[in-house]
C-alpha cells in the first residue's frame, strides 16, 4: 500500500513539474496542489492554502470547495488555528479531533460546526513579507497519519518552489521594466539637454537624491513631461 502511494505520488510529482513548465500562474500551481493532495491522501474532504503577510492581510487560495475559504476566514477572525500555526510558527500541525481540541477554543468548536474534525496543516513558504500553509481536512476525526505528513510536506515544498519561482520571475520583470524606465529618460535628457549618457544619469541621481524620490519614480517624471 504504502509503495503504491508513493509510486502514486512521484509520478503525480513528475506530471506538476512537467506542468510547470509551461507559463501558469500560482494560483493554477497551488490548485493542482490540493487537488492533487486530495487524490493521494485518502482521509481529505477538503483543502487550501492560506497565505499571511506580515501586515495581518491574508490570501485564502486554491480551495478545491468553498469550505477552505470559510475555515481560513474563521482563523483570521479569531486570530488562531492550525493553518495559521503552521503558516507563522510550526512546520506541521495535525489535529486529530477539533471536538477535544484545547489549543484553539474559539476556532475548534465553530469548525465541529460545519462538520469538520480533523485537520493536517504543514508550512508552505515563508519569507519576510508572507507566510503560509498547506491545509487539509476531514469530516471524520483521527483521519491523518505520518506517511499523510510526509505526502502533504513533498506537496508543500512543491507548491513553495512555484511561490518563490513567481515572486523571482516578479522581480526580474520589475528590474528589467525599471531598467527601461531610467533608459528612457536618460535619452530624453540626453537629447533635451545635449548631455551624454553619464550626464544623463547623473542628472537623474541628483533629482533622486534631492528629492528623496526614487530614481525609476524620477525617471517616469521626465518621461511624463515628454509625453505633455
Amino acid at each position: 500500500m504504502v509503495q503504491a502511494q508513493n509510486r502514486e505520488l512521484a509520478q503525480r510529482m513528475a506530471e506538476m513539474a512537467r506542468s510547470a513548465a509551461a507559463p501558469r500562474t500560482v494560483e493554477e500551481v497551488l490548485s493542482d496542489v490540493t487537488s492533487t493532495a486530495k487524490e493521494l491522501i485518502p482521509g481529505v474532504d477538503t483543502a487550501g492554502v492560506l497565505m499571511v503577510g506580515k501586515n495581518g492581510k491574508y490570501e485564502s487560495l486554491a480551495g478545491v470547495s468553498e469550505l477552505p475559504h470559510k475555515l481560513d476566514d474563521l482563523q483570521m477572525t479569531f486570530g488562531e488555528g492550525p493553518c495559521l500555526q503552521a503558516a507563522v510558527d510550526d512546520l506541521i500541525v495535525r489535529t486529530e479531533d477539533f471536538r477535544t481540541e484545547e489549543r484553539w477554543p474559539q476556532y475548534a468548536p465553530a469548525v465541529v460546526k460545519l462538520g469538520v474534525l480533523s485537520g493536517l496543516s504543514v508550512k508552505l513558504y515563508t519569507a519576510d513579507r508572507t507566510a503560509g500553509a498547506l491545509n487539509l481536512f476531514a469530516f471524520k476525526p483521527h483521519a491523518f497519519d505520518a506517511e499523510d505528513e510526509t505526502i502533504a510536506t513533498v506537496l508543500a515544498a512543491h507548491a513553495a518552489a512555484a511561490i518563490l519561482a513567481s515572486r523571482h520571475g516578479e522581480q526580474l520583470q520589475s528590474a528589467l521594466t525599471t531598467r527601461d524606465r531610467i533608459g528612457q529618460a536618460k535619452g530624453i535628457i540626453m537629447e533635451r539637454y545635449g548631455v551624454d549618457d553619464v550626464a544623463a544619469f547623473g542628472m537623474l541621481k541628483r533629482l533622486s537624491q534631492d528629492s528623496n524620490t526614487r530614481l525609476a519614480d524620477i525617471a517616469q517624471q521626465v518621461i511624463d513631461t515628454r509625453n505633455k
